[in-house]
């Protein structure tokens, strides 16, 4: 079974782009998907013995690779839902029975990877929940996986 690539967040781009310190001088191409992992990983102990067992990897955002170069790729996020930001819009607003009157508006929303939601386009890495030098790992689908030929020749 072909491992995951692993490697690291370089730099916060805007709100919903970073770069990872992997291009495809190691096998990173357009399309792949990518974790952002919490490197506060919880403990697990076994409650029996209080032996630590390991630690479970927490996703704190998903990415996709958008542009990769030899030794770093950009990966943006993909992730959305669909909004309905109402149909008010007029020049007098007749309240919340008003505008459920009204047909509605539905916008596309995208994950960030922002603190707040403040509205930024160039994200400062304070303002970001994403940090440089933070884990991520690529998401591997059963398809995707490297099959072994049982066959016999």
């Amino acid at each position: 079974m072909k491992e995951p690539i692993r490697g690291k967040v370089a730099r916060v781009i805007n709100t919903r782009e970073l770069a990872i310190n992997r291009g495809t001088a190691h096998g990173v191409t357009v399309g792949m998907y990518f974790n952002v992992i919490d490197v506060n990983g919880e403990d697990v102990t076994d409650p029996d013995t209080g032996e630590m067992l390991g630690s479970i990897e927490r996703e704190k955002v998903s990415v996709e690779i958008v542009h990769a170069q030899e030794k770093f790729s950009l990966a943006r996020t993909y992730r959305s839902k669909e909004v309905n930001v109402g149909g008010s819009g007029g020049l007098f607003d007749f309240g919340p029975y008003a505008r459920s009157l009204m047909p509605p508006k539905w916008i596309t929303e995208y994950e960030t990877l922002q603190k707040a939601d403040k509205n930024l386009d160039p994200l400062d890495q304070e303002d970001s929940y994403i940090n440089i030098g933070d884990p991520v790992i690529q998401v591997v689908k059963e398809n995707e996986l490297e099959k072994v030929d049982t066959s016999e020749e």
